[in-house]
């Protein structure tokens, strides 16, 4: 069956076209004046780009005193609706001393057969030996699970001696290695100090967790990426304009296998949410929301090439419930938010509405790159000739409001209640078939493929 996108304004990182894009077997056949198909979509004033990519999710992620609110299927579904067709998933930490395979076993039971959009998955590094090595290695090839993350930062942390194994390893492998870049040593200071002191309210969470330990941490992962022969390093979540710097240094030293994301909460929030003791517990995340400084530094960097992707690290807990836990003291807080639904049409409202990003950069921060990082570009993030039919139609011109009561994910609440949007998603395509309508999703459980991954671009 061949199916014609007819008529739409077709975006991909390299610029705009108007054309229509010709389908046939899940797989997109080119764009094209061909008229002759068994199915039209009329895409004629809107706005057509490749199916989202989000690198960065933690569904049914249990962190010890609470897990997720979001399943394989209900966060999946809610990132249909919001345009994102594929996600690579960050796996929780397992029992102390497992096997890297452990987490990999679990995490194909919670999603195969669940998942609504096609997934992969990032490896967890939580202790280092030889066996584990040798384990990350093997699941590269066997699962095409081409990168792992490492925390510098928490109780699974790795320590510059274990992170310096894993990189040497990584770089002779060709596996990405992703890293939660804060100093432990400095995070864990003013946590104990602040509720020794009293110093418990949400407030106070900035605070202990300061913009000098997210740039000593980038900066001391660059150097040592560099140490181990130029290993492939992935800086996930940047938060600061002091990270940022550290970037630019390195960048500036010609050290280039290493990329970097950030989120919309550090492109669009800022730590005033903090101030209000209830509400704050909805942002309480690791690194937390910044100044309006540090955000107008990130938007620069978009909009100067400087980053590479834009991820949610969509980790949502109830605000009813499971935030409570810090209503007295915010280090009991469950730590993250929502945000897979919202990406997309936040970077378009806020970024290209706005003129601090182009229609083309966003597909290349929100698409493109992170296809590329994950090693399932030209498949994914992209509209070409044989790349999967994954679609997004936009309507440029729909005004409306943002609020949890529209959205489709589990959480029950959105840290972006009540912001005026522009621009709508109408319809989404996965491999050819609609999966959302209208703003209803109508695909279904386990029409996700999982995707065996090859090496990435940074690798």
């Amino acid at each position: 069956m061949r199916t014609l996108v007819r008529g739409g304004m077709v975006v991909t990182e390299a610029g705009t076209v108007s054309g229509n894009i010709l389908i046939k077997d899940g797989r997109i056949l080119g764009i094209t004046e061909a008229q002759d198909a068994d199915a039209v979509i009329d895409a004629a004033g809107k706005i057509v780009m490749p199916g989202a990519v989000d690198i960065h999710t933690h569904m049914d992620l249990d962190v010890g005193i609470a897990r997720v609110i979001d399943d394989f299927y209900s966060g999946t579904a809610a990132a249909a609706c919001g345009g994102t067709t594929t996600i690579v998933d960050h796996l929780a930490f397992g029992p102390k001393g497992c096997s890297p395979w452990h987490q990999i076993r679990e995490y194909h039971r919670l999603a195969d057969g669940n998942a609504a959009v096609d997934y992969g998955f990032h490896g967890v590094l939580q202790h280092v030996n030889d066996e584990a090595l040798d384990d990350m290695a093997a699941i590269a090839r066997e699962e095409g699970i081409t990168s792992f993350k490492a925390y510098m930062t928490y109780d699974g942390r790795l320590e510059d001696l274990d992170l310096m194994k894993v990189l040497e390893r990584a770089a002779r492998e060709h596996i990405l290695i992703a890293v939660h870049c804060e100093n432990h040593g400095i995070v864990t200071y003013y946590r104990e100090r602040f509720v020794r002191e009293g110093k418990t309210q949400t407030r106070w969470h900035p605070a202990s967790r300061p913009a000098e330990a997210e740039a000593e941490a980038v900066n001391r992962l660059l150097y040592l990426a560099r140490a181990a022969g130029e290993a492939p390093v992935y800086i996930v979540h940047l938060s600061t304009h002091s990270g940022l710097e550290e970037v630019r240094r390195a960048r500036a030293a010609g050290q280039i296998r290493f990329g970097v994301e950030t989120c919309p909460q550090y492109l669009l929030l800022d730590e005033k949410m903090y101030d209000d003791p209830k509400e704050g517990l909805k942002a309480v995340m690791a690194p937390p929301l910044r100044r309006q400084a540090d955000r107008e530094a990130l938007w620069e960097a978009l909009a100067g090439n400087e980053l590479d992707t834009v991820a949610t690290d969509h980790c949502p807990f109830t605000f009813a419930e499971q935030k409570q836990l810090g209503a007295q003291d915010f280090t009991k807080c469950p730590s993250g938010a929502p945000g897979v639904e919202e990406r997309l049409i936040l970077l378009y409202s806020e970024g290209v509405r706005k003129g601090r990003i182009t229609l083309p950069q966003l597909v290349k921060y929100a698409c493109t790159n992170p296809a590329r990082v994950a090693g399932i570009y030209p498949k994914k993030g992209t509209i070409a000739a044989g790349s999967d039919a994954d679609l997004v139609i936009l309507d440029p011109d729909r005004e409306w409001t943002m609020t949890t009561g529209r959205l489709h994910g589990n959480a029950d609440y959105t840290c972006y209640e009540g912001m005026k949007i522009q621009g709508a998603v109408e319809q989404v395509l996965l491999r050819g078939r609609t999966i959302v309508r209208d703003g209803v999703f109508t695909g279904a459980r386990g029409d996700g493929q999982y995707l065996h991954r090859g090496i990435s671009s940074l690798a």
